[in-house]
């Protein structure tokens, strides 16, 4: 039996996609760089921002850190709360709380960003547990895992990750905890591409299939 379910946000429990590319479009206009296509902007949303901008344009150095800012005063400014909770999320949260199970933020969203977007969604109805990326993004996804079990007071054997991309699956894994995949987020498209990953226990391709995996 699990006692704690740790959730990523983008592609997890929101959908993101609106807020995150107009403040990944409004950076790469702002700083003159050459347009990519939609496709190759989905890749923005989930990763920490300054390694999505280094990928794409092969960028490195100080350069980052002036794209993330731009990126991160837009997106505070008005983009945060552009998303949408995935149909039946809280349901799941609900579920959990139900069986008496922790619930757990971990996201690279920064700290404020992952605060302020739990709180109008009213995540924070479930859990004050709330864990971000710092802003020179020295975090990696599995250093805010374990943030998140200590707050909880749990062993890694005793949770369960909840992400859609491999972030959240090596974090999970670097963490020493069980792991379950998403398919209807930015990262995983389908089940096999999931299962791949240690301690992988099965795939949502809807949030309610959450469930199904936790005993």
């Amino acid at each position: 039996m699990k006692r704690a379910v740790i959730f990523d946000v983008d592609g997890t429990l929101l959908d993101t996609t609106e807020g995150v590319l107009s403040s990944v479009k409004y950076t790469i206009a702002a700083h003159r760089l050459p347009a990519v296509a939609k496709e190759e902007l989905l890749s923005f949303i989930g990763p920490p921002i300054q390694d999505s901008f280094a990928r794409q344009y092969g960028l490195e150095g100080a350069v980052l850190q002036e794209l993330a800012s731009t990126f991160r005063e837009r997106y505070k400014e008005g983009d945060v709360l552009k998303a949408l909770p995935y149909e039946g999320i809280y349901e799941v949260c609900d579920e959990l709380m139900r069986r008496g199970i922790a619930i757990a933020i971990a996201t690279y969203k920064r700290q404020d960003y992952a605060e302020k977007i739990m709180r109008h969604f009213h995540f924070d109805r479930y859990t004050d547990i709330i864990y971000g990326a710092d802003h020179e993004n020295k975090l990696k996804k599995a250093d805010i895992i374990r943030m998140c079990l200590e707050a909880a007071g749990v062993e890694p054997a005793e949770a369960v990750m909840v992400g859609d991309t491999e972030h959240d699956a090596l974090g999970a894994a670097a963490a020493g905890m069980d792991f379950i995949a998403v398919t209807y987020g930015f990262g995983f498209r389908k089940k096999e591409d999931a299962m791949r990953f240690e301690r992988t226990l099965g795939a949502a391709e809807r949030p309610r299939e959450i469930l199904d995996y936790i005993g």
